[in-house]
């Protein structure tokens, strides 16, 4: 009975994790057209940078010692995250929520092909067939037909040519920057460096970067009162830090093609909790592009885990101990920055 409850709790919780960040993408698209985004980049990853240095700090003050002679790898994670946190919500202030969700998720698996086609692998991988190759191929297609719905104006917010170039381009960026990021975060990882100490020195230029904004503008911009940022801080948190906990639980216990599917419907979650937001309108075109690039990226996925199959027997023969749940979890950790979700 507990193995079957764990079938459906993996599944289940990675399917909250994907509305929870459908839910953080259509509140904070709403929240940046009257308040400043880097002041909820202070207020929020500041919250977070101080609860997550806490925690080690309470628990093995030990753990920061590992950072010792990882100073050049610590430096480019700043720079990938805060040029992908940056280039996000610029573009998130600017485009529909789920336009901006495919145009960022689908710039993942497309950053890892363009940089292996130069002989650089973000992670071990096994061969991929062609069939897979057409999936990244139609998620190309979809993001540049969804890059032309923004373009002509028939999105779902309607906004200048000029200013929707730069925010399509701002995606096409916080992509690939955020999984070059997450390569270097599975170094430290590598090196025994845990999540919590990853994250407490993730953000450093990112908040320095949002308080010089801010100090430059003299105030949080469109926040009016104390209880105002107190709530902005609390929520935005909240829709940032516990679903990546939730996801991280979830994805142990789902099998990995599972969760890649769960995954690209991600944009779907956002399409359909968008049309609560009176800002916004409802939109054909933006919807059949983001089901082209749901269809393409669950294609790519399904390829790569049959190309996949025999390498992984062979594996799981050499390695009968890696089974069961911490087996998935180490399967993901190494896999991971081939298939990011657009995760922070």
């Amino acid at each position: 009975m507990a193995k079957r409850h764990h079938v459906f709790l993996g599944p289940a919780l990675v399917l909250v994790f994907c509305v929870s960040q459908a839910f953080r993408d259509v509140y904070f698209g709403h929240v940046f057209q009257g308040v400043d985004f880097f002041a909820l980049i202070l207020l929020a990853f500041l919250a977070s940078t101080i609860l997550f240095t806490g925690i080690p700090l309470l628990r093995d003050r030990s753990a920061f010692a590992k950072l010792r002679g990882h100073g050049r790898t610590v430096l480019m994670i700043n720079l990938t995250t805060a040029l992908a946190w940056s280039c996000y919500f610029y573009g998130l202030s600017h485009l529909e929520p789920s336009i901006v969700n495919t145009m960022h998720s689908g710039m993942g698996p497309l950053t890892v092909v363009i940089l292996a086609a130069f002989g650089v692998r973000l992670a071990k991988t096994d061969h991929d067939g062609c069939w897979e190759y057409l999936g990244y191929a139609g998620i190309a297609l979809s993001l540049v037909a969804l890059a032309w719905i923004v373009l002509s104006g028939n999105s779902g917010l309607a906004g200048s040519e000029t200013t929707a170039l730069l925010a399509l381009a701002a995606l096409l960026v916080s992509g690939a920057a955020i999984t070059v990021s997450l390569l270097y975060c599975k170094r430290l990882h590598d090196h025994g460096v845990n999540a919590e100490v990853v994250t407490s020195v993730r953000y450093a230029l990112l908040l320095a970067i949002a308080a010089t904004v801010v100090w430059h503008k003299g105030d949080l911009d469109g926040i009016g009162s104390a209880g105002e940022a107190a709530t902005l801080t609390a929520l935005a948190t909240i829709l940032i830090v516990l679903p990546l906990y939730v996801f991280q639980v979830g994805i142990a216990l789902t099998a990995p093609l599972t969760a890649n599917v769960l995954r690209a419907l991600g944009p779907v979650f956002v399409f359909g909790l968008q049309q609560i937001d009176g800002q916004l309108t409802y939109s054909t075109p933006t919807l059949i592009g983001i089901l082209v690039y749901s269809a393409a990226a669950i294609a790519s996925n399904v390829a790569h885990t049959r190309s996949e199959a025999p390498a992984r027997a062979a594996r799981q023969r050499s390695a009968p101990a890696a089974t069961g749940t911490a087996g998935r979890a180490l399967k993901f950790r190494t896999c991971y920055p081939c298939r990011p979700p657009g995760c922070p």
